[in-house]
């Protein structure tokens, strides 16, 4: 018979085997901090335009080459607890706003690392969580304060262009000018009358070879496939859609015919020829002359289809059929039934062009009211391409952020140095504990001119110093120049370097709250993973839907 070993009291006889906890400041707060820490140190070399690239491979062996913090960490799959926590936030942040998620992510760090000071200091958690919660409650009251200008006609492109370019900017440094003034052109070109903005209307095709300056918008959608038939080209184009096949009906039950002779399999041919050449011609009939289907052509269905000057393509992508529906306001088909006029959509051209060496289907609207817009991006490498895209992204979503709110700020760390410079004096004022608490809320601020400032290799300190003096004299708009020789500052308004009101509000919202429930923690508790067997290694790209296509 098995000795009975005794469990050694504590916490841990609760516990199954197996069960790991930490409790305290050492073990459990501590921990979290420097994990917190490691995290927002990596991106924070990523940060601004002169921010150093990752290069990130993931568990499907993809490779990611990116300063994008928002794509850093969802390929990264962090597994801390406490830094997981971190990630939430900045995930939060690219839904609520779509940008400014490098920034929840160092400004918590900055603020979980100064609370550790406090914390060694002698200060209990509730004193600086307390210090934290006032201090963020203040900052949110003066950001309105520090507003230097406000987009008055978000469908002038000369007013809109600057607030792009910053969110461009800190991905493309270099290629900011021509990419905003892309990216500007194609969210105007969508936005309504009503005021009704979809991020999801601008479509992005990527097509290899040239270079970034060679990108250009549509109005409409371009598709990186060839047509089935012989007709390429078609002008005033009536539309019809169909999500199954194009092919002749298959009956429900199985059906076994029987042929005698010869005369009856030709008759039988002929008549599934009628059949199918009936159908065609009912919808030619109807005033089709463009047929995009979702599944296969038969090669009998598209030689009836050039007898009667019907241009087919086939989209494998349900997702593409929807969007062309709403591009061109159609509905789609289930069966091949001649459509009604309210059932086909309309096009100015639809037509096969070559871009570099890849054939594309463009379905263009001359009019610049239509419901989607595509940026087609070129670039040398596929890396190039998806970093591009990335900024896009950004920046559409900047473009929407003003539509819901167009005030702006200064970039480059002037808004920063204000909120450090005012919460400092708040601070002061406050007469218990907490007072350390705002002002090392304060000093957090500054991390954002040192990351900008140390990313640019010039003197953290000497920056921020100067930035001070400026502050101090009342010129609340000025930021770090990165663009001048050594330590140069700059009139952020003047410069066009502006920041959306909301993506500073959320982030300084975001990153307060996910610093505070880190701290709260005091004890991990940690059960014993499942075991059982792994699931077998997957195919590499097994999920990619470009490899059918």
């Amino acid at each position: 018979m098995a000795m009975h070993v005794p469990k050694p009291p504590g916490f841990a006889q609760m516990l199954k085997d197996g069960a790991k906890h930490y409790s305290g400041l050492e073990e459990a707060v501590y921990r979290n901090i420097q994990a917190c820490k490691e995290l927002a140190q990596t991106t924070r070399t990523a940060y601004g335009p002169n921010g150093m690239n990752k290069m990130v491979i993931n568990h499907m062996e993809k490779l990611f080459v990116t300063n994008d913090a928002a794509t850093i960490l969802q390929q990264l799959e962090v597994q801390h607890p406490a830094a997981k926590m971190l990630v939430l936030a900045s995930h939060m942040q690219e839904q609520e706003v779509g940008d400014g998620t490098n920034f929840v992510l160092f400004f918590a760090g900055a603020l979980l690392e100064l609370a550790e000071e406090l914390l060694r200091m002698g200060l209990s958690i509730s004193e600086v969580i307390e210090g934290y919660e006032a201090a963020s409650k203040k900052a949110l009251e003066i950001l309105p304060d520090l507003v230097c200008c406000s987009v008055k006609n978000l469908r002038d492109p000369t007013d809109v262009t600057p607030v792009i370019r910053t969110a461009v900017m800190s991905k493309q440094y270099g290629n900011e000018d021509f990419l905003s003034k892309l990216i500007t052109q194609a969210c105007l070109s969508i936005y309504s009358e009503k005021g009704h903005f979809n991020v999801d209307n601008i479509r992005v095709c990527k097509i290899l070879g040239s270079g970034v300056l060679s990108s250009s918008v549509l109005h409409g959608m371009v598709f990186k496939r060839e047509t089935e038939g012989d007709v390429s080209s078609v002008k005033d184009a009536k539309i019809a859609i169909y999500s199954c096949p194009f092919d002749c009906m298959v009956t429900e039950t199985k059906g076994t015919v029987l042929l005698k002779n010869a005369d009856e399999l030709m008759s039988f041919s002929k008549g599934e020829e009628d059949l199918m050449e009936v159908q065609v011609k009912a919808i030619a009939d109807a005033g089709a002359n463009v047929i995009v289907t979702g599944g296969k052509v038969a090669d009998m269905a598209l030689h009836y289809a050039n007898k009667y000057k019907l241009m087919v393509v086939r989209l494998n992508s349900k997702w593409d059929l929807r969007r062309l529906c709403k591009t061109i306001g159609c509905t789609a088909l289930p069966r091949l039934t001649p459509p009604t006029p309210e059932e086909m959509g309309y096009c100015d051209s639809v037509y096969l062009s070559e871009v570099g060496d890849t054939q594309v289907i463009i379905f263009k609207h001359d009019k610049e009211d239509g419901l989607i817009s595509t940026v087609v991006i070129r670039g040398s490498t596929d890396n190039i391409m998806d970093d591009i895209e990335r900024a896009v992204d950004d920046a559409v979503n900047t473009f929407k952020v003003l539509t819901r709110d167009n005030r702006c700020l200064p970039g480059a760390g002037a808004t920063e140095i204000e909120l450090a410079k005012r919460i400092t004096t708040y601070g002061e004022s406050c007469p218990g504990l907490e007072q350390y608490g705002i002002k090392k809320f304060a000093e957090a601020f500054e991390s954002v001119p040192r990351a900008l400032a140390e990313n640019s290799g010039i003197r953290a300190n000497e920056i921020i110093s100067k930035l001070y003096a400026v502050h101090q004299e009342g010129n609340k708009n000025i930021g770090f120049n990165i663009e001048s020789e050594g330590s140069g500052l700059k009139d952020m308004l003047e410069a066009g370097i502006l920041d959306p009101y909301l993506v500073k509000y959320w982030g300084i919202k975001l990153a307060t709250n996910s610093a505070v429930t880190v701290l709260r923690v005091d004890q991990i508790i940690m059960a014993k993973q499942a075991g059982g067997p792994k699931p077998p290694p997957q195919k590499k790209d097994w999920d990619d839907d470009d490899q059918n296509e």
